[in-house]
């Protein structure tokens, strides 16, 4: 069954009219259809007994074409209001519009109000739990484009390392890193991080001028694009001898990343994961340094659902993909994360970055 139908299929069953998906990574998921349309409105509308349609800007329609949409595209000129185009489009249908699913996280209170002025007795209610609920389950064509995407990180990686010499700035490293992945004909999935000494401490640091010096820890953390799906991975190596505490910091982010990911499987709650990689800091005497969730969802968004957080009960479910990612970030010693992709199985799990855990010492 396809997506839109699986969708469709929802709508019948809670006996709503339409859903109208307006995230345009959603969008991608329904239609294959992808685009970042700015202040333009983009959405797919699914009905429950008619066939569904894309709106986009009208300059877009060969692109959705080429995509591989086969139902009907509407597109809205620059000097039209894209909502009278959208209320003659559902009207056209002749269809029942009394109910429509909307992502409530998403579509903006002026949008809202524009879809009410147009139907002024239509009811709302949420899709986004449904569209999660698809979302989470990778298939195995996903699964596919998720484990290149994973093999173009670990890639990026490598160059990262072969980058680094002593005088060297993180920008400089990290555009020889997306010079490299561009080479190959992919874009990053999120602004990569190159960051270097006590910078590393900082968990979301800013990449600059700071040059690379002998004992430094350096911590790259990237993602890469493939056929429209995302990979993310940290990883810290050392320039030079760490010295003792150093060491101690990386080897507990090690034994927390590795300790999660052998707990991965079908029926462990997420709160589980977060727990045991978080113990193993908290004995190792760094528990106030790990200051985030233990990892995210990973697909067609870099972030997306479920939130690996020490209080989300959810049990995971074979196709289930999210990243592990502890991290120690202690200003005077250093800062490490380490990173990993993983996926669910029927029994286990399968990690989709391969590149070493092992402290690379340069």
């Amino acid at each position: 069954m396809s997506k839109q139908n699986q969708l469709q299929q929802y709508l019948v069953e809670n006996e709503w009219d339409a859903a109208f998906i307006t995230t345009p990574d959603n969008v991608f998921y329904f239609s294959n259809f992808k685009s970042d349309p700015h202040e333009r409105l983009l959405g797919v509308m699914v009905f429950k007994d008619a066939e569904p349609f894309l709106i986009c800007p009208k300059m877009e329609i060969p692109d959705v074409v080429a995509a591989g949409w086969t139902y009907e595209v509407i597109g809205h000129e620059d000097t039209q209001n894209a909502w009278d185009v959208v209320a003659n489009a559902v009207k056209a249908r002749n269809v029942a519009f009394n109910t429509l699913a909307i992502e409530k996280s998403h579509l903006t209170v002026e949008r809202l109000e524009a879809i009410q002025e147009r139907f002024e007795t239509l009811k709302f209610t949420n899709i986004d739990e449904k569209v999660n609920a698809l979302r989470i389950c990778k298939d195995e064509e996903e699964l596919v484009k998720l484990r290149k995407a994973a093999q173009l990180a670990d890639f990026a990686i490598e160059v990262g390392c072969d980058a680094i010499a002593e005088g060297k700035t993180e920008m400089e490293i990290l555009n020889t890193i997306e010079s490299a992945i561009k080479a190959k004909g992919h874009a990053m999935s999120f602004n990569t991080m190159v960051l270097a000494g006590e910078k590393t401490a900082s968990p979301h640091g800013t990449p600059g001028d700071r040059k690379i010096q002998k004992g430094d820890f350096i911590l790259f953390d990237l993602g890469v694009i493939y056929e429209g799906y995302c990979s993310d991975i940290t990883r810290t190596v050392a320039f030079g001898q760490p010295n003792e505490e150093q060491m101690k910091i990386y080897n507990t982010v090690r034994r927390a990343n590795e300790a999660a990911i052998e707990a991965v499987k079908p029926g462990v709650r997420a709160m589980d994961l977060d727990k045991i990689s978080r113990d193993i800091i908290t004995d190792a005497g760094f528990g106030e340094y790990f200051t985030h969730r233990l990892g995210h969802g990973l697909g067609i968004s870099v972030h997306e659902f479920p939130s690996i957080t020490g209080t989300n009960e959810m049990t995971l479910q074979p196709g289930t993909v999210f990243t592990i990612e502890p991290g120690i970030y202690k200003s005077d010693a250093a800062g490490v994360r380490i990173e990993d992709d993983v996926v669910v199985t029927n029994d286990g799990v399968e990690v989709l970055t391969k590149f070493t855990k092992e402290l690379v010492i340069l």
